[in-house]
């Protein structure tokens, strides 16, 4: 009898992995973004930025299939409302709090620099800074799903300023110690223009998760090449504890989040058809709640893992199979 199980158990399980290797749905119906680009200091830093928010604004708008009118870009070159000061800032978060849906994404990338005075964090704007109290005050009441990537040095602490439920927050560095020129951004944002590149899975899709692993690594491997101390380590937080971690200590309910959150655009069949369009959605839902199952599986009695788990997949297989003939 248990052998038979075990059995089932293992078919069901190729399924969830053939269904899991199907390209998904994101689970937003809308996404915008946020690109915020600081102070710079200096000629090299301005032209290292300027070069990183275009090649993000390019990836979001032509391979990530962001609408125009979805991205919001503040500079320190910009003029009037396109300036990167606080003003501008907190307006922009005000008018998309007024749009955004529980449905939605919002991305927010802030590239430049940041600094810690051993008590506060703040991000450089132009004229007075933002610190992480503000960040938090403006992000109040965002009823979309957040996706927050300081990229700069000092950025350790927004991550336990800006945590909470479906957020995913996501910092350069993980101590005060951390307080000089970051190469994150460019590997994370080199994650998002080379999806295949940094799609550990080989589904076709790049999680947030992919993402921050990609450039976490690539941080990593560009230290041990320069034959240099590893002077930043990106963490990330998307369970609400508020504790950043780096990609290979992540435990328990750490990353399933981020690792079911794409920004990638619904697909032209799924869009077009409503009832596609919401089986997409639920399959999505479901391969979350196997990852949080997966994630728990080590405080429950085996019995009752194998019995959420085999629910789960069959409800998925169901789902893919759905899927497949509607299309």
């Amino acid at each position: 009898m248990v052998s038979g199980r075990c059995a089932v158990l293992r078919g069901i399980g190729l399924l969830v992995l053939v269904a899991i290797a199907a390209p998904a749905l994101a689970a937003a119906d809308e996404r915008y973004a946020l690109i915020v680009s600081g102070v710079s200091g200096t000629e090299k830093f301005a032209a290292s930025q300027k070069t990183w928010v275009e090649s993000l604004q390019s990836t979001l708008q032509q391979r990530l299939g962001f609408g125009a009118d979805r991205i919001t870009v503040l500079s320190e070159t910009g003029t009037g409302t396109a300036i990167a000061n606080r003003d501008n800032v907190t307006r922009t978060l005000a008018s998309l709090k007024s749009r955004l849906t529980a449905d939605d994404t919002l991305l927010i990338v802030l590239i430049g620099h940041g600094t810690y005075d051993g008590t506060i964090a703040k991000f450089n704007l132009v004229g007075p800074d933002m610190d992480t109290r503000e960040w938090k005050a403006a992000l109040e009441g965002n009823a979309a799903r957040l996706v927050f990537v300081n990229t700069t040095s000092s950025s350790f602490q927004f991550v336990p300023a800006l945590s909470g439920k479906n957020r995913i927050v996501i910092a350069a560095t993980d101590s005060a110690a951390q307080k000089y020129a970051t190469m994150f951004p460019q590997y994370f944002i080199e994650a998002l223009d080379q999806g295949a590149k940094a799609d550990n899975d080989k589904n076709g899709r790049l999680s947030v998760w992919e993402a921050f692993t990609y450039a976490s690594q690539a941080v990593k491997q560009a230290f041990e090449k320069q034959g240099t101390l590893v002077t930043e380590r990106s963490v990330i937080d998307d369970n609400g504890d508020g504790v950043g971690k780096e990609a290979t200590a992540a435990t328990g309910n750490d990353g399933v989040l981020a690792k079911t959150t794409f920004l990638d655009p619904l697909p032209a069949s799924s869009a077009a058809n409503p009832v596609l369009a919401g089986l997409e959605k639920r399959r999505i839902t479901i391969e979350a709640e196997i990852e949080q199952l997966k994630a728990k599986k080590g405080d429950m009695p085996a019995g009752q893992y194998e019995e959420e788990f085999e629910r789960l997949a069959i409800e998925l297989a169901k789902i893919s199979a759905q899927i497949r003939a509607t299309k």
